[in-house]
């Protein structure tokens, strides 16, 4: 899966720039003009990285931030300011409204582009981690083998993938669409009824007797990896 850019900016020069190096260097780039759409893509989303100006129409780039640090959602993802202004004080102010980094506009693609694999790499640790748990569940990357409570859980590859990604998102609802397009990919055409086979086959092999389901349905949303079923 391609890493996510959101681009919260109202340029649209500097966003079509920032798309443009963004996409050549393999990212994935969605984007918002204003402070109020941009905390509703992120009510629906989670991408790796956010771009996030500070003079933003409607609601501030300061306001996003701090509402970003807020939501269980979004309060990981790492933010990256960008802004005019140069000032320390300004510079500390976006630093303690809950930005991972700050950038000074004009600025270089290239060094922009090393920041957020920087952020990337600092705030994602699990991204070249060996072991992803939650739970009593825990999965070996490096073995690729699964288990529940020290058993041994046998998966096939299609549920392998649709577990990782639970566990690299656990807490967050993901629609069919969302789970077709992160785990089979965008250009694999598949019916989103597929999703819940692979779905039952999960819970399957994942849930022994008396074992708390831990993949949640969500009706008229999707499914999450959660483990308070109340």
């Amino acid at each position: 899966m391609k890493p996510m850019v959101m681009i919260v900016e109202d340029e649209t020069a500097l966003v079509t720039m920032l798309r443009y190096n963004l996409e050549k260097e393999g990212f994935e780039v969605c984007e918002a003009n204003d402070g109020e759409e941009a905390l509703v893509q992120l009510a629906e989303r989670k991408p790796d990285v956010v771009l996030l100006d500070w003079m933003l129409p409607l609601v501030s780039g300061i306001e996003v931030c701090r509402q970003i640090r807020r939501s269980p959602v979004s309060r990981t993802v790492p933010v990256i300011m960008l802004t005019a202004r140069g000032e320390e004080a300004d510079k500390v102010r976006g630093l303690n409204s809950g930005a991972d980094d700050y950038m000074t506009k004009p600025f270089s693609p290239s060094e922009l582009i090393a920041r957020v694999r920087a952020v990337m790499r600092r705030t994602k640790p699990d991204a070249s981690a060996e072991a992803l748990t939650f739970a009593d569940v825990s999965m070996d990357l490096a073995a690729h083998r699964v288990s529940r409570n020290g058993r041994a859980i046998h998966l096939g590859p299609t549920e392998y993938r649709l577990l990782r990604f639970f566990l690299e998102h656990p807490g967050r609802v993901f629609t069919r669409e969302q789970l077709l397009d992160s785990v089979w990919g965008h250009d694999v055409y598949v019916e989103p009824r597929t999703v819940d086979v692979h779905i039952r086959r999960l819970r399957k092999a994942l849930n022994g007797p008396d074992e708390i389901d831990i993949i949640r349905t969500v009706r008229s949303a999707g499914y999450a990896l959660d483990d308070d079923q109340q």
